[in-house]
């Protein structure tokens, strides 16, 4: 029988920040990731809330996040750069959003790449945070190798999730997209293993490259399944090319594991795309949008990507 615990977002955010600093962090470091996870508790997302919360300070102890990382932005023309200095992603991520905005809007496109960072959690919560400055926001993160190429048993890619958040012109979204290149999420599938659950059919592959309900062997030499089969696949690889080479970051294949004490810094990435809608579309984004957000509103049984979540 399970209880459950009802806590405020500002407890949340308290409890996550002192572990945080008790585990080594930095002022800066501490208090952009506890935000981040109290966002995860408030919208349901619990396997980046407070789940997470121990293998954050497990991978400060170890030395797999710098927790004294001081982060560095450059803006060059339409493109800014962070290197995280291999600590948190989400403090590397807020500093670049700072130039990343502006130069959004004044020029009608911008891009950032993140380098030398780590898990970013959530994907949509980064691109949430742009979308409600009024800027399109597409987002991109990669992950240590978990997809194998289809045809073979032998992981990559990883999970690579990618994010789309639109505005709604008022400070807020319209709808957001964030999903990983595999079926599930790889959080999922070591909580089932921490819990003792078989998997669900098909979340997982063996090492052979065979479906399975074993967490364990999923975990232990075998891989996520593909979304959509190989069609998840090139998403993973669409990811891979944005987050890790045009970032400058490590490709999946060769970055130490999200999970466990060994390894060393995953020095992974992150890469975002940001649109002034007025200017691509010549000022006609809003009647455009209005058509597309009706049709989904007379659609029986429709619903937006993470409306639920909201």
């Amino acid at each position: 029988m399970t209880t459950g615990i009802a806590l405020p977002v500002a407890e949340i955010e308290s409890i996550a920040r002192r572990a945080l600093l008790n585990a080594g962090a930095s002022q800066d470091q501490a208090s952009a990731l506890a935000v981040s996870v109290a966002a995860a508790e408030a919208d349901g997302i619990a396997s980046h809330g407070l789940a997470y919360l121990p293998v954050y300070c497990e991978h400060l102890r170890c030395g797999k996040v710098n927790p004294a990382a001081v982060p560095t932005v450059q803006a060059h023309g339409s493109v800014v750069r962070v290197d995280a200095d291999a600590g948190f992603a989400h403090p590397a991520i807020g500093l670049g959003f700072a130039q990343l905005v502006p130069l959004a809007k004044q020029l009608g496109a911008a891009v950032m790449a993140v380098a030398n960072s780590y898990n970013c959690g959530v994907l949509a919560y980064h691109t949430e945070t742009l979308a409600r400055q009024g800027v399109v926001a597409l987002g991109f993160t990669n992950a240590p190798a978990s997809i194998a190429p289809w045809g073979s048993a032998t992981p990559v890619l990883g999970t690579n999730p990618w994010s789309l958040a639109v505005p709604d012109g008022e400070g807020g979204v319209h709808f957001v997209i964030d999903q990983s290149s595999s079926t599930v999420a790889k959080s999922e599938v070591v909580r089932h293993r921490r819990d003792k659950r078989p998997l669900p059919d098909g979340w997982a592959l063996d090492r052979e490259g065979r479906p399975t309900n074993s967490a364990d062997a999923a975990l232990d030499g075998g891989s996520m399944a593909p979304a959509g089969g190989y069609k998840g696949v090139s998403n993973a690889l669409m990811v891979e090319m944005f987050a890790a080479c045009l970032a400058g970051a490590t490709p999946g294949i060769a970055a130490s594991p999200f999970s466990g004490p060994v390894g060393g810094p995953p020095r992974t990435g992150q890469f975002f795309i940001a649109l002034d809608p007025a200017a691509t579309s010549g000022g006609t984004f809003d009647a455009r949008l209005k058509v597309v957000m009706e049709a989904f509103a007379s659609a029986a049984g429709a619903r937006l990507p993470g409306s639920r979540r909201r």
